[in-house]
């Protein structure tokens, strides 16, 4: 590698800020720790917002991309929104976090929560093995310890626990098929992988194999079914405000190593075998999610269900293996982070003001919150898929890919999509119905605090808007699509 340029480093740019953010966080942690609760989290939120704002003037990637730092990371499109995402995502995260008692006073918090955020935007540009699996690790270990932050907390015990541990095993699985993939192919560079597959004369079976091995740890940050088991358990479990981010930037993290990895690595030869399986899986997660999430009392646990669902529906856009359909991908990740924030930024304030989950307790809602629970409704209206939300143009988009793709005939899995998403809209009926209609248990108003009010008002807009006027985003999502195509 020779020396390093001003493109090197605008390329990081993301990153480079949010160390500065930790950095600073941890300053001032040192210095008023205790003074000024919210002052950590209030400094995080303005360097998050810095850092987006100075990489969308300073740090677009070039038209074609370009590998970077000895090809190591890929700074390119598909990279830089997902960047975008996860700050957008760690922000809100932020503004959630800091009235939570025994969370949002505590410096560690945040920094553990940027170091997760900074280990995402890697995940999102890492175009060598290596760097992958290092970037995986610096995600996940931050966000072993957030949920089970509350040491004081039995239920958040158990979810720092659980996901530590089954991480650990799918992540290990994981690193054993890169091995492998590494010692027949003797690369590690994602964009050499199908020429050195070729020359190596593995047999199908053992690439499918290793395909299989690597899907393990993929599917695990996805919660796609079979590897979905620990996410009802953690989700209510973790700090409801971890669990948000959780469910969000770092299952959007997954899919941006899942199809770079896979459209880049496993092109041609393999392709129709873990299209079929990926179709499998795809069926698999949207039904059985859906259909655990209508049993559900627990609103924490009924929304673990719904995330396992919409991993489903966005592999609908990956198994269709066109241009349009990971566009769909793409905008679909968007719009689920900023759907189901808000979702959990209202559970969070409902959980603070009533110390409960119980979808029960949500009777009255609209009386006591009669803005949380608009914002309420609109998280889970756009969840659903409904018009003129943001959800809605994100699902047209995954299942038009799969009518209209001509790799294979995929009408039938568009079909299964839509059937499942019927099923889903029951059972957030049912929450609106209870919030709005159901008699008040008690009739004391819920007090939102300032950063729950800029956060849910950012967000709520924000879905609204991106189901609105979509043009602008969807070219986002087309542009950071096209790379791989």
């Amino acid at each position: 590698m020779s020396g390093i340029n001003s493109a090197m480093m605008l390329a990081i740019l993301p990153e480079l800020l949010i160390l500065l953010v930790a950095a600073a966080v941890l300053v001032v942690d040192l210095v008023e720790r205790g003074k000024h609760p919210r002052l950590l989290g209030w400094i995080t939120v303005a360097g998050l917002g810095v850092a987006f704002v100075a990489s969308l003037l300073y740090g677009r990637p070039p038209q074609d991309g370009a590998l970077v730092w000895g090809g190591m990371l890929r700074h390119d499109w598909l990279a830089f929104v997902f960047q975008m995402v996860f700050i957008v995502g760690a922000a809100a995260t932020a503004l959630f976090g800091m009235d939570v008692e025994n969370l949002g006073e505590r410096g560690e918090f945040y920094i553990l929560l940027l170091a997760s955020t900074l280990g995402m935007t890697l995940m999102a540009a890492a175009a060598d093995l290596v760097m992958l699996y290092l970037a995986i690790e610096t995600t996940s270990i931050p966000m072993y310890v957030l949920a089970g932050f509350l040491h004081a907390d039995r239920k958040s015990n158990e979810a720092g626990f659980k996901y530590l541990l089954f991480g650990a095993m799918a992540s290990a699985v994981m690193l054993y098929g890169f091995s492998l993939l590494y010692g027949f192919t003797g690369e590690t560079q994602l964009a050499a992988l199908p020429a050195a597959i070729a020359q190596s004369g593995m047999g199908l079976g053992v690439l499918l194999g290793i395909i299989v091995l690597i899907l393990v740890g993929f599917g695990f940050k996805t919660s796609v079914v079979p590897l979905h088991f620990w996410a009802p358990d953690v989700y209510q479990g973790a700090p409801t405000p971890v669990t948000g981010f959780l469910s969000t930037a770092s299952k959007a993290a997954g899919f941006a190593v899942l199809v770079r990895v896979f459209l880049v690595a496993f092109p041609g030869q393999s392709i129709p075998y873990w299209g079929a399986l990926l179709a499998a899986m795809s069926v698999a997660t949207m039904t059985l999610g859906n259909t655990l999430a209508l049993a559900q009392k627990d609103i924490k646990r009924m929304l673990a269900y719904s995330s396992i669902a919409h991993a489903g529906y966005i592999l609908v856009g990956v198994v269709a293996l066109s241009e349009l359909g990971l566009t769909g991908v793409v905008f679909y990740l968007g719009v689920y982070l900023l759907s189901n924030l808000t979702a959990f930024g209202v559970v969070a304030m409902v959980e603070k003001a009533d110390d409960s989950n119980e979808i029960a307790d949500y009777a009255g809602l609209g009386k006591r919150a009669p803005w949380l629970a608009l914002a309420l409704m609109i998280a889970l209206l756009s969840l659903a898929g409904m018009p003129p939300f943001g959800g809605f143009v994100g699902k047209a988009w995954l299942f038009g890919a799969a009518v209209t793709t001509k790799k294979a005939n995929l009408v039938w899995l568009a079909v299964v999509g839509v059937l499942n998403s019927v099923v889903a809209m029951y059972y957030y009926l049912v929450v609106l119905k209870v919030a709005y209609f159901d008699p008040p248990k008690t009739e004391g108003k819920i007090a939102v605090s300032t950063s729950y009010t800029v956060g849910l008002t950012v967000l709520a807009a924000a879905v609204l808007l991106v189901g609105i006027a979509f043009a602008p985003w969807f070219a986002w999502a087309q542009r950071a699509a096209a790379v791989l195509f």
